[in-house]
């Protein structure tokens, strides 16, 4: 049979529009009253004229074209409905997908971290994800959740931590640096690129026991690296891209029968390096098993060769089934290597932007330091970290407050329930999050919320937290992100070191943008002139 007909997928998508507007009218309520009219009658002795639908809402297609705008648009809108409506919930409706709402009321998304079991990742979410993430802990609920997130808490201990962040993390922020020092004054460096090379190899460490030293035995998994820009990096960077776009396209499984065969090519790509990983750790982990090549653990604290194993050694110990484990690991990795690195990215882009923070970052650096590079190059994990540089880590809140990492966020109900400010919600509801316009709030953040100010998170000196539902970067609840200190320790640490040694400057004054990603990548990278610092103490 040969492809399905344009003009019949075109005819298709108007009848369901039609037969949605006449039958599928969500029936989301607030106070006993349909959320649509709320606003527009009175309630509760009181009269609100602002409508709850949000600015561009059309007939039969609702919000639909809002969500098939590019994202730079969509941030745009969302914004925009917070800054008009504030902490009010807002019925958002698309041809074809099940009711939804967008909430923006910390009351609210503290009722959803706290409440797991009515608010899942829903078929909503699962359906436009699992061809890449599979059965990882991001794209599931209950029981393979709690599996995969016990694991990792497991490795996560402080131990492992302290290594990775103490020793894997200088070797090769070292190499960065080396690279860095190797470049001319004239020559364009990526430090997206700079700074995704550090987080792959470092997660790719931790996720997959990648770039450790095996010399057990021929057949065993031989000493390996992650890189960035390898095959598998850029696979998985098009899949996420794409896997993003089908969230905001209700017709995806149209369209992809006619554009997705790079997509599963990529993904194709993806899985197959999961699997061949898997495969190795068991070998490797037989080998390891066989007594006259057992290792013996003689390992000092302070080498990569103390880490207890891999994520991907903890799955096999909790899960045993290979597709599920390397499903576990990819959706790991992904986690921490691109958040990350990308919201280094943006802190760098800001302070080159803002020369007189970076100059306040620099009085911060040279005093803990005491002005000795030798510090910033080999021994920088004595010295930075988010308690001993308060200000850098303030200005790493302050990047991750504009520039959040996981722009969107969606959930989906499982069972009928009200929020706490009166919106009820039918089953299979969706709810959204928009972590990017909460973080511009002005109820939340103040009359300067779109202002570029770390000082705001700093009282006495030191940096204040705010609740996960106020500041909802690293999810929260249950989910809340295991990597939150590491992330913050590898943040202050690349900061201290780049910062203390370079200075960079953006090759052009445009205003940079994030690409279509399921995270937050800059757009064709960030290019600068990176040189050593004109100021670096004798």
């Amino acid at each position: 049979m040969g492809l399905v007909n344009p003009s019949t997928v075109l005819a298709a998508g108007i009848v369901s529009v039609l037969l949605y507007a006449i039958f599928g009218q969500p029936k989301l309520r607030k106070h006993g009253v349909p959320l649509r009219w709320h606003g527009q009658v009175r309630v509760q002795q009181s009269i609100d004229f602002l409508p709850r639908r949000p600015p561009g809402t059309l007939p039969l297609a609702g919000n639909g074209i809002n969500f098939l705008r590019d994202r730079q648009k969509l941030f745009k809108w969302f914004t925009k409905c917070e800054q008009l409506y504030g902490y009010e919930t807002l019925q958002i409706s698309v041809p074809s997908l099940p009711p939804g709402v967008i909430i923006s009321d910390p009351r609210n998304l503290d009722y959803v971290f706290k409440n797991e079991g009515i608010f899942a990742k829903g078929e909503f979410f699962k359906g436009r994800s699992r061809d890449l993430f599979g059965n990882g802990i991001i794209n599931v609920d209950g029981d393979l959740w709690r599996l995969q997130r016990k694991a990792g808490l497991n490795f996560l201990n402080t131990s492992n931590l302290r290594v990775l962040t103490d020793v894997a993390l200088p070797e090769y922020l070292s190499r960065s640096v080396a690279f860095l020092k190797s470049k001319t004054d004239k020559d364009v460096v990526d430090l997206q690129a700079v700074f995704h090379e550090i987080t792959t190899q470092l997660m790719g460490k931790m996720a997959y026991n990648l770039a450790i030293d095996n010399d057990l035995s021929a057949d065993s998994w031989a000493q390996m690296e992650m890189h960035a820009e390898d095959e598998f990096g850029l696979a998985f960077d098009y899949a996420s891209g794409v896997t993003a776009e089908r969230f905001q396209n209700p017709l995806w499984i149209v369209t992809e029968l006619f554009t997705g065969a790079h997509l599963r090519k990529s993904i194709s790509v993806v899985k197959s390096f999961g699997q061949g990983i898997v495969c190795s750790a068991m070998k490797d982990r037989k080998i390891r098993a066989e007594p006259e090549k057992k290792v013996p653990n003689v390992a000092s604290n302070d080498t990569l060769d103390h880490i207890s194993g891999s994520l991907i050694q903890s799955f096999l110990d909790s899960i045993g089934d290979e597709q599920l484990v390397a499903d576990a690991a990819l959706n790991y990795l992904s986690a921490g290597k691109d958040t990350t690195a990308q919201a280094l990215t943006w802190t760098f882009y800001l302070l080159m932007k803002h020369p007189e923070v970076m100059v306040k970052v620099r009085e911060e650096i040279d005093r803990v330091t005491e002005g000795s590079e030798d510090f910033l190059e080999k021994a920088i994990s004595e010295r930075a970290s988010p308690n001993s540089m308060p200000y850098v880590f303030a200005v790493f809140c302050e990047a991750l407050r504009i520039f959040p990492p996981i722009p969107f966020e969606i959930k989906q109900a499982v069972q009928a329930t009200t929020l706490p400010d009166g919106t009820f919600l039918p089953q299979d509801s969706v709810i959204v999050w928009c972590t990017w316009a909460m973080n511009r709030s002005r109820v939340t953040w103040g009359p300067d919320a779109d202002e570029f100010r770390p000082e705001r998170w700093l009282v006495d000196g030191k940096v204040v937290n705010k609740s996960t539902s106020e500041f909802p970067v690293f999810n929260g609840g249950p989910r809340t992100c295991l990597g939150k200190k590491m992330a913050e320790i590898i943040a202050v640490q690349v900061i201290a070191t780049v910062a203390g040694l370079f200075d960079c400057a953006i090759v052009d004054n445009s205003t940079r943008v994030s690409k279509s990603s399921l995270t937050l990548p800059m757009k064709d990278g960030l290019p600068s002139f990176v040189r050593r610092r004109a100021a670096v103490l004798e």
